[in-house]
């Protein structure tokens, strides 16, 4: 059986290799704070004065509010250049959809999983990320009110797996590119 597909490749270049060279950087800073991010959070877990503590050290030295938009920052341009790759009109799309059923090969399937979820997280971070800093201190107590109802619950819900998701993805793609992880180990 014949597929008939025209595909536009564009010829390798040194901008791009040092755009994918940023996004990997990038990737990995998101990778390192969202694990930083998760055990500041779980530190309520050994009781709300520890989570308390240590939001407001992150408070009185600045690093919240200072930190808070930078993270936004390499957020939206890591966005960008992931976006460079992602098929976005639909003749694109339904070329990888395609290509990816025949090819069967898992991280084919694992680049469009990360995709879709980029995009859940492109949305639903920037909600958690606006919400969060423009209601700084940051306290356990607030932590636990957002998450207790409802739309927050669901919320959360969706976005902590994406997220996860998303994150081991990425962590297993660039060590497959940098050849941390070899064929055989796969």
């Amino acid at each position: 059986m014949a597929v008939n597909t025209t595909t536009y490749v564009p010829s390798p270049s040194r901008t791009s290799a040092y755009l994918d060279w940023l996004q990997m950087l990038t990737g990995a800073a998101l990778i390192l704070f969202m694990w930083s991010h998760m055990i500041l959070v779980a530190s309520v877990n050994l009781g709300a004065g520890v989570m308390n503590a240590l939001a407001h050290f992150l408070e009185k030295t600045y690093m919240a509010q200072v930190g808070g938009p930078i993270i936004g920052c390499i957020f939206l341009l890591h966005f960008v250049l992931a976006a460079r790759k992602v098929p976005f009109r639909a003749e694109q799309q339904s070329t990888i959809w395609k290509l990816s059923r025949q090819l069967r090969h898992t991280d084919t399937y694992l680049w469009l999983v990360q995709a879709i979820t980029a995009m859940i997280i492109l949305i639903m971070g920037s909600i958690h990320m606006w919400t969060v800093l423009t209601d700084l201190p940051i306290t356990a107590a607030k932590s636990a009110a957002r998450i207790q109802g409802g739309f927050w619950f669901v919320f959360y819900l969706i976005l902590l797996p994406m997220i996860e998701l998303h994150v081991g993805i990425g962590f297993y793609r660039i060590a497959v590119k940098w050849g941390f992880a070899r064929r055989k180990d796969r």
